[in-house]
Order: structure tokens, then sequence, then C-alpha cells
């Protein structure tokens, strides 16, 4: 069944490479994501980072595991049609909250943001996932750039630490090292965006972005959602976010109290 924002098209293009423009996802929420982006970097949380090196121009900030706490991201998580759209693109009819994410690129910025994919960072595996990057300026070379087909690659990509460049882990040889995909002529979707457009993309879609070399912000809110198969998973360290104390086990759902359910099917 389609909703007022996904067609069928749309869904099916999801599955097969992994991400999909959604316009005008939050075209009506453009003012309070804005307003919870100005809190949220007025009042960081604990993951809260400064994505430069001394000498590197501009501000590259984010923090993310905020929902909860900043009214204006829980009024948009809970009373917009996202997770009717999340539903349709993963193919579930339970669409659980994983967390929230703020990253913002101030003018001047040069530094990208390196090619990676989410899903290695996370505790959570399974097919149906979905985030959501939502600009709220206007976005022409900053955008999001995301590989076609990279979510049903056989092997994850290793992650890596933004800052220091270092592996995440401490077994880089289980994954395959990060590949260039402008160098290696992989298919890369990109679009120009409206603030409350939205890239929807699949954890395990491989993505990056552009320096902001304009003289205008760039900020963007994203959103990660799970749907009836997502499960927790042991990974050989801690974890971006790492939720410390969550007491989950090994193919465990994730923990409605933390995590709670937007749209709750048969589970």
């Amino acid at each position: 069944m389609e909703t007022p924002l996904v067609t069928t098209e749309m869904a099916e293009a999801y599955q097969r490479d992994g991400v999909v423009l959604v316009k005008g996802l939050w075209k009506d929420w453009v003012d309070v994501i804005r307003a919870g982006i100005e809190r949220n970097m007025a009042e960081p949380g604990p993951y809260a980072a400064e994505n430069l090196k001394p000498g590197e121009g501009g501000r590259f900030f984010d923090d993310y595991c905020n929902w909860s706490r900043i009214p204006e991201f829980s009024e948009v998580i809970r009373n917009s049609d996202v997770a009717e759209v999340a539903a349709r693109l993963m193919g579930s009819d339970t669409v659980q909250v994983f967390h929230d994410h703020v990253l913002v690129k101030e003018p001047g910025t040069s530094k990208p943001t390196p090619w990676h994919q989410d899903g290695p960072y996370y505790f959570v595996e399974g097919r149906q996932t979905v985030s959501f990057w939502s600009p709220v300026d206007p976005v022409r070379e900053a955008s999001l750039r995301c590989v076609a087909g990279s979510h049903l690659w056989e092997k994850e990509v290793l992650p890596t630490r933004w800052l220091s460049e270092e592996n995440f882990y401490p077994d880089p040889e289980t994954y395959m090292p990060v590949p260039d995909p402008d160098a290696e002529g992989m298919r890369i979707l990109e679009w120009a965006m409206e603030p409350g457009d939205a890239v929807a993309f699949d954890f395990r879609t491989l993505h990056g972005a552009r320096g902001n070399l304009t003289s205008t912000r760039r900020r963007a809110f994203s959103l990660r959602l799970v749907g009836a198969d997502a499960r927790y998973v042991e990974r050989p360290g801690r974890t971006s976010p790492p939720f410390p104390g969550h007491g989950m086990q090994p193919g465990a759902r994730l923990r409605e109290d933390w995590f709670p359910y937007l749209k709750r099917g048969a589970v």
C-alpha cells in the first residue's frame, strides 16, 4: 500500500539501491527541527564531537542520542509521518526508534564526511533498517552521497574513527577496506535538496558527503529506525552509539523502554 510520500517505485528502488529521496518528508517540521538543532548545539550531550583537526577551517559538529531530552526532536519523531514512511520503505509492520543524529557543517568547512557504512558501528543487525538524513538548509554541493547497491555487499566496510582515522575495532581483517567510490567508478546517488527533504538509506549503504565550501550553513537532522527483524548483536569493541548498561543479549529485540515503538506489528 502506497503512502502519500512513498510510491511503489520508491519502495522498490529502496530495496534495490539501498537509498531513495523522500521529497518533503519534514517540510512542515523544518522550523521545529531547526530549533532542536540550535538547542542541541547550545546544550550538547555526552557524545558531542568537533570533527576538525587543528588548522582545519570551519566547524563540523555532530551529536547523537538526544531525542529524549530535546522536545523538538521528540515531537518530530512521534508526530510526523516518518513511521509510516519507514514502514513502507523497510517492508516492515514494526518501526522502532534507534537514535537521532545532528550533523552541522558551518560555512567554509572543507572536510568531507568520510565514506562509511553505519551498520558496522551499531550493535543492531537486520535487513529492515532505515536512516533519514534531512537538511534544514538548501543543499547542493554538500548533499549526502550514497553508493547504490552497497547495502547488498557480502562484506561490511571497515569502520574507522572520523577524527583520528584509526580502526574502530581490533579485527580489521574481517572487514573490507574503505573503497574510493569516485575512483572506482561506483554508481553514486546524490540530490540537490530543499529543507525538509530527506535521503532515506539502509544502515549498510556506503555514504559520505563533501565539505561545505558555500557561504551558508549545512545543518542536518538524521533519524535511525529499525524494523521487525532487527536484533541485538555483539561487536568486538565499544559501539557507536554505545548505550552503556543496556543489558541485552545477542539475538534479542531492542529493549522497548530505551528504543520505543512508533508502529507495532506482530511481535
